[in-house]
């Protein structure tokens, strides 16, 4: 058996949705920053987001497509839909980090420590 994790690709939409929020709240990757962590953090994105943006199509109105936006653009437009994403994914996030079975999961790449000494050697050594 191999110690290598497969990270689920998920096609668009919803798959971008999550990259673009996680990448604009850094507070998620502090979060889940392991292997296992980023697996399940993932896992449970995909999912609740989904039945997140089916719940706000139900509950929204929105016309008829006439090619230039998706529903879920024209969804997220909408400030308190697109914070209600970003809500849910801060919450899984912190499901996860909480969850005992993760405790022992090491991040992946270095830690902030790390990054700082090697930001500072390579300034002293840049020229």
């Amino acid at each position: 058996m191999t110690d290598e994790l497969w990270i689920p690709l998920v096609d668009e939409p919803i798959g971008s949705i999550v990259q673009q929020v996680q990448a604009s709240h850094p507070e998620i990757d502090r979060l889940v920053s392991g292997p296992r962590t980023i697996l399940a953090f993932r896992t449970f994105a995909y999912i609740r987001v989904g039945i997140l943006l089916g719940r706000l199509l139900v509950e929204n109105d929105v016309p008829e497509y006439d090619g230039s936006e998706t529903w879920i653009e024209t969804l997220l437009r909408d400030g308190r839909n697109e914070q209600a994403v970003v809500d849910e994914l801060l919450a899984v996030a912190r499901e996860v980090a909480a969850d005992p079975r993760y405790v022992s999961d090491e991040p992946i790449g270095p830690d902030e420590g790390t990054r700082d000494r090697f930001r500072e050697f390579a300034r002293r050594h840049r020229g």
